[in-house]
Order: structure tokens, then C-alpha cells, then sequence
């Protein structure tokens, strides 16, 4: 037997970076509880069924070192429209040595190169991403809190639950909202939330469509897709008056007259994401009509 010697181990950014599968989820939501983040594991398990999950193993042999998930949009998988980049973590004890950058890297410029790109960025994680390129093309809020409605708040606006019937409906009006088609997405919902609603003008087009999904302690409205101010607010207080959870939801800042009104019944700004794009002047679709995503890491 030959004996050489202590072997040195590899620097962290020589690790191997593979994709990540539903068998991953505890490891994934290990990984969002090791920096701060709430385990989120309903959550995770849909990003990776719908997307595709990137990570690398940690050194030590305790779950996963970093990972994210990236979703892809359009009607050809293989040629995707658009890709959302989400969930983009290192582990503490690995933090700052390279291997975030590395692995955005990887994504980007090798499994991702020539597909239009987009992420939301908090403060902190911004730097990097405009090294890698992305310019910031929009900006979200988030608001957390109880939702206490006022008298007037009936909803003036037809609101009533999704069925079956409404799903090609949702998937078509979605598609244009969007600019790109999530069709492997939207057809979760059904499953993943605990309530999907729909809203209708008098000749009864679809004018809007909303999900509410749990998520820890608090109920998610996204995606909230709706044809105007009085349909998001129709939709949010049907979706509300359904749960006795704080809700959530991120909303471009552009709808100021949306998040007055919510603030005004009880949820409170919590942060400011960047929504930032590569090889892409913005997002596609009409910014109008989309409030709120589904979550922010699936763009």
C-alpha cells in the first residue's frame, strides 16, 4: 500500500455542481433554515417540480452546500423564452468563498447561455448579480400583516372559486399577462394552493385570477393577475376573508394605489427586492395587469 500523505481537500469552487430532484427538498429547506430563511418546504417542493434545482454537495457530507432553482418559460422546454432565477443559497459556514458566484455562473453563462434571464434581488445579493451582468428593470415590495377589511370593501367586482372548467381560461389569460407561457406552472396552482379565485366582468370574461398558498405562518396571494385596480382589490379581499393567517405578497411598485390600500387594512412593508433582467430590456407581458408573482423565486 502506498501511503502519500494528508490529502489537501479541493477549494469549494472545484465541487461539483448537479441538478437537484423532489428527493432533495429536506436538504434544500435545511439549507434555507441554516441562513435565517423559514424552511419553506411547501414552497420548495414546487419549484422543484416545476423547475429544475442546481447545487452542490457539502464537503463535510451534511446536506448541501448551496443551491438554487432555476424555472423556464415558454412553449418549447428545451428553448426556453424566459428563465427565473430563485432560492439562490450557500450555506453559513461556506458563505464568502466564492462558491454563490460560482454557482450563478454556472447557471447563467453555461446551462442558461443566450436564454433571456430574470431574478429579484435583495440589497445584499444585487452586487453579484450585476457583475454577472443583470441590469435592476422593476422593483417589488413586500407587505406582511393581518388584513382587516373595512365596510366598504364588498367586493364590486364577480368573484368566485376556480373550477376545472376555468383552468384552459386561466392558463390563455395568464400566457398574455405573462408574455411568455408557465403552463407547467399554472396548471400546479389547483394542487398548490388552497384557494384559487377567479374574477369575471358582467358578460362573464375572465378579468382576473388570483392563489392563495400557505407558506409557514402567513397565506401567499400570488400570482394575482387582474384587469385593474378594483379587480386586484375584488380578488384579495375574497382571498383574505378565507384565511385567519397574516398574508403575504410582493407588488410591483408601480401599483401605489394597490399597496396604499393594503397597508391602510393592516400589512406593513417588510423589504424592497430589485427585479433585475439579463439579455432582456425588461419583462415581457403587461406590467398593468400582473400585481404579484406566484413567489419570487419563479420570476
Amino acid at each position: 500500500m502506498i501511503h502519500s500523505g494528508p490529502v489537501t481537500p479541493s477549494p469549494l469552487t472545484d465541487l461539483p455542481i448537479r441538478a437537484l430532484y423532489p428527493g432533495d427538498l429536506r436538504h434544500c429547506a435545511d439549507l434555507s433554515e441554516d441562513r435565517g430563511w423559514p424552511r419553506e418546504e411547501h414552497k420548495w417542493g414546487l419549484l422543484l417540480a416545476a423547475g429544475t434545482g442546481y447545487g452542490v454537495d457539502a464537503p463535510d457530507g451534511h446536506g448541501l452546500a448551496a443551491a438554487c432553482v432555476v424555472t423556464r418559460y415558454g412553449y418549447r422546454p428545451a428553448a426556453p423564452e424566459l428563465a427565473a432565477i430563485g432560492m439562490v443559497l450557500v450555506a453559513d459556514r461556506y458563505a464568502r468563498q466564492g462558491l454563490g458566484r460560482r454557482l450563478m455562473a454556472h447557471v447563467c453563462d453555461d446551462v442558461l447561455a443566450g436564454v433571456p434571464l430574470t431574478l429579484h434581488a435583495t440589497p445584499y445579493g444585487r452586487p453579484l448579480y450585476e457583475e454577472l451582468g443583470f441590469d435592476t428593470t422593476g422593483r417589488a415590495e413586500m407587505v406582511r400583516g393581518p388584513f382587516h377589511p373595512e365596510p366598504g370593501d364588498a367586493p364590486a367586482v364577480p368573484v368566485r372559486p376556480a373550477t376545472a372548467e376555468d383552468l384552459a381560461r386561466i392558463v390563455r389569460l395568464d400566457t398574455e399577462v405573462f408574455g411568455t407561457d408557465r403552463t407547467h406552472m399554472i396548471t400546479r396552482l389547483p394542487a398548490f394552493a388552497d384557494k384559487v379565485l377567479v374574477a369575471e366582468d358582467g358578460s362573464g370574461s375572465l378579468i382576473g385570477y388570483a392563489a392563495l398558498w400557505p407558506n409557514m405562518d402567513t397565506h401567499v396571494v400570488g400570482p394575482l393577475i387582474a384587469r385593474d385596480t378594483a379587480t386586484a382589490r375584488a380578488l384579495v379581499t375574497a382571498l383574505a376573508a378565507t384565511t385567519d393567517r397574516p398574508l403575504r405578497t410582493d407588488v410591483d411598485v408601480r401599483h401605489e394605489e394597490l399597496l396604499t390600500w393594503l397597508k391602510a387594512r393592516g400589512l406593513e412593508s417588510l423589504a424592497f427586492n430589485a427585479v433585475m433582467t439579463r439579455d432582456v430590456p425588461g419583462l415581457p407581458g403587461d406590467w398593468t395587469r400582473r400585481w404579484a408573482p406566484l413567489t419570487v423565486a419563479a420570476g
